[in-house]
Order: C-alpha cells, then structure tokens, then sequence
C-alpha cells in the first residue's frame, strides 16, 4: 500500500519556537556531578565542565536549559550555592548529600559554554517570594543592592540577564516537599510575580500548572496578569519504582497520548481569556519516569541504598528506537500547535534517562540525541499544512487495553526564506516499511532532495560504549522530477526529515 500525502507550504500554520528543543538539568544521580560538571575528568576544561558534553550540546543546537528542579528545587537554597565558602547539605528531595560546587554562577557558566540560554525554576517549595526576588537580583541587577553586589564579590562583574524563571516545580503534586492546594498556590504565584518582576520587568514568568480546570482558575484569576507560561510536564511510562520498561509496541501506544495534554492546557487558557496571551512550556517530559524507588513510598531504607538504585536509570540497553521514535512524535506534537507551545526541555540532558551518556573515557549519544540532531539541524522555521487522506493503523495491547496506532506521523516546514521544504516523516510501525507520496502543492519545482534518517538495524536497537554507532544519522539521496510527485521508502521504526530544495 501506497500512502499519499499532501502538502500546501504557501498555508502556514505559525512559526516554531526554537525553544521546543530545549534541554533539562537536576541535581539527581548522575546528572549534575558526574556528568555535566566533573572537575577531576581528564576531559574537562579549566571550569571543571565536561568538554565532550559541550560539544554534543552544541551540535544540536541546544536553544535552552532548565535548573536545578525538579523535585531537588522546591527544598534548594540557592543561596548555598554562591561565593567561595559552600556547605555540604543533606537534599531532602532526593535523600543525598549535596555539596553545592554546582550553584547559579557554575550553572550560567556552563550554559554560556554551550550557547544555550538559562532559565532558573525557584523554591516555592520552602522557599519564600523574598528569596526568588533575591534570586533575579543576583542574576540580573547591575550593581544594586546586596545580591548584585555579591555576584560582583563572587566573579561576576556584569549581570547574568536570566530571561525565563519558573515559580515553583511541581507544588500540585503531594510527592512535592511544599504542596500547596489551587487557593494557596494562586496566591502564592502573585506574591512571588510582584516581587520578582519588580526587580526586573523584562523577565518572562512561568509557574508550575497542570492540566486541571480548578488549578489553573485559581492561578490565573490571581497571577494571570504577570505570567508569560504556565508550566506543564509529562512522562507517559510511569516507572518510577519498578524500572519494568514497557516494550516498543507498548511506547507507540504512548504516542497515541501526547496531544492530549497540550489540547486540554489550549482549551483551559481559552476559556480564562488568555489565548495568545500566556504560552505552554512543557518543561519537563520524557517518554519514560526516572526510577527512584524508596523516597516517595517513605520506605525505611538507607539512603545510601535509595541513591545506588538510581544508578540502573543509566543502563544505555534502557534506550532504543522506542524511545528516538517517541521523541519525534513529541516534538511533531510541539510543531502542529506552534502558537500555543514556545518551549520544551527534554528530561534530562545527561545521564539517568538523558540524550548523552557519560563514562570516564567520554560520552554515548543515545538514540534519543540523533532526534535532535535531526530536527535542530534540518527542520524549518515555519509550519505548513500536511493532510493525509489515509493512515494505517496497526493495533497493540497497552496496560491491558488495544490501541490503535496511526503507522505515520508527519509534520512539515518551510524554511526561512520559503526556498526549502522540509518534512518529519515517523513511521511507528515496528516491522513494516511503508511508502509514500508526497504532493507538495504549489511547491513542485525542487530538483533535489535527501533523506536523513535514524532508524537502527531492529526496534530494540541502542547505542553503548562498545557500539556507539548502532543508531546514528544517515542521508540518502532521494529522486526528484519537476512537476511530479516524490516517493519515498520509509522504514519501520525510523525517524526521517526529507529536506528538498
């Protein structure tokens, strides 16, 4: 069977925010010591960061990167972790000692080093209104008052210009250390937004929402006029405490789910008046939950043993084509709703269930890191319409329940200046090639075109140190007649973007 697909690239549907391929940092397991920031690697440079894990975040472009929380935040002071004299804490969040060489002034260092831009989520957890101010004031005032001044103390001569800060990570949730209900919170966000935004006016707000009426009625009636973003987050494979990852078939099923946060979160801003007014991050998501068991149940373990689980998150066997072609329906997701949704940060950057692995001797880019390199490196800027009449759907059993999964999930773009078309073409299906014809409208004068794909030799297919290059980028050339349709073979569990000029 032969799917056709039409393409009118003079109908566009909004311009992509660069900021969907954002990236996520924690201070959790891996991900800060030991991977990002390593000072005793030989592979770090003279500010004790990883030179190889700049590189790779360099490569694909990495626009943004969110910090320090997750959970970690919502008990973070962040005044531990500035100037020369820092304490050892002990991280309630997580149940491990934390030493604080990784602070705010590290953190803008290193995202300078990778080119992306910093954005801070603060402790609304124990944290006050009072300390986030203090926060921007560090970061963003030239010379005023006692935290500007202590940056310049501490190195930092002119301000770090922090655009994007986060109210709080996760406050809905009871596994939060400082919940609060919809009444507190909404109060809590304005007090915070009128502190931070008088210290500097020009920051963009978010504040951690969900996709619930009540929640986002309390927050907006009451903070509404000083927020930019709600935050949203999303992990489809809830294995939190098990690490039993579901099989690929079951990760198509997932994909099934993604749009359905992002239309309940447009219809919530419609309905309060803020369409076109306040935008979604989702800052954090990943197809699969981070296991931490013993912390959230409060089992009485060492912490010690809770902190050592975490260390099979890092299995890189964990990480095949299911995931690479999650991400892609992901950020497919992002693109089709491009007025609503101007950010996403991948959880995490590094190591746990991260795009880059490090091991003493250098990194593993992980399926998941060849999605970006795709879509950061050959994507367009503008989104255009793409219909097919047609999908084939293939069935599979998830948590007990049949799923219909459409096999193709297209999206596509024209670039800058209209001159290319560029096309994400996800085939789920786990086995079967499909091929496709693609009627690009108005837009039939190309005269070359190339395919650039992942796909893996099978479904479970994953990158380790001893294969690095199980799954990584291919480009093949694809044959163009002016005036006449382009097919093309897409294979079976494979991420593509045809990029014709």
């Amino acid at each position: 069977m032969q799917m056709q697909v039409f393409i009118e690239p003079k109908r566009r549907i909004g311009r992509r925010d660069t900021k969907i391929y954002g990236h996520f940092l924690e201070h959790f397991h891996r991900q800060i010591y030991g991977g990002v920031f390593d000072p005793n690697s030989i592979l770090a440079n003279g500010m004790g960061f990883r030179k190889d894990v700049i590189q790779a975040l360099k490569e694909i472009k990495t626009p943004i990167i969110r910090w320090p929380g997750g959970c970690f935040v919502s008990s973070y002071h962040w005044k531990d972790g500035i100037g020369k004299s820092r304490t050892a804490v002990f991280d309630k969040s997580w149940r491990v000692e934390e030493p604080n060489s990784f602070g705010t002034d590290e953190f803008i260092d290193f995202c300078r080093e990778t080119g992306a831009e910093p954005y801070i989520c603060t402790n609304a957890g124990t944290g006050s209104p009072e300390d986030m101010s203090d926060w921007v004031e560090y970061c963003n005032l030239k010379s005023e008052g006692k935290w500007a001044k202590a940056r310049i103390e501490n190195g930092h001569e002119e301000p770090h210009g922090v655009k994007y800060w986060s109210i709080g990570n996760e406050n809905y949730g009871q596994w939060e250390i400082g919940a609060k209900s919809a009444d507190e919170w909404g109060r809590f966000v304005l007090e915070s937004a009128k502190m931070m935004k008088r210290v500097d006016p020009s920051i963009e707000l978010l504040a951690a929402s969900i996709t619930d009426i009540e929640w986002n009625l309390k927050l907006l009636k009451e903070a509404g006029q000083f927020l930019d973003w709600i935050s949203i987050h999303g992990y489809w494979d809830k294995i939190w405490f098990t690490n039993k990852l579901s099989d690929y078939e079951s990760c198509m099923a997932y994909t099934t789910e993604i749009e359905e946060p992002i239309l309940k979160a447009e219809s919530i801003l419609g309905a309060l008046g803020y369409s076109g007014k306040i935008r979604i991050a989702f800052d954090e998501w990943n197809l699969r939950g981070w296991y931490h068991p013993h912390v959230h149940q409060f089992e009485n373990v060492p912490a010690e043993v809770c902190a050592k689980a975490r260390d099979d998150n890092d299995f890189n066997a964990s990480y095949t084509m299911a995931d690479a072609v999650f991400n892609a329906c992901f950020l497919n997701q992002c693109l089709k709703h491009c007025k609503t949704v101007g950010m996403a940060n991948f959880a995490p950057a590094v190591n746990t269930r991260g795009a880059i692995y490090t091991f003493e001797n250098g990194i593993v880019k992980r399926p998941t890191y060849y999605v970006f390199e795709l879509y950061t490196k050959y994507m367009g800027d503008e989104v255009v319409d793409v219909w097919m009449p047609d999908n084939e759907y293939f069935e599979v059993s998830c948590e007990g329940k049949a799923v219909r999964v459409p096999s193709l999930d297209i999206v596509a773009t024209v670039s800058g200046n209209g001159s290319q078309l560029r096309i994400a073409i996800v085939n789920r299906h786990p086995d079967k090639t499909i091929s496709v014809k693609i009627d690009s409208g108005s837009y039939r004068e190309f005269t070359t075109a190339i395919l650039y794909g992942i796909s893996g030799d099978s479904k479970n297919a994953y990158n380790d140190v001893h294969h690095p290059d199980r799954v990584c980028t291919t480009a093949e050339p694809v044959k163009v007649e002016v005036d006449k349709d382009i097919n093309v073979e897409i294979k079976p569990h494979s991420v593509n973007i045809l990029v014709m000029t």
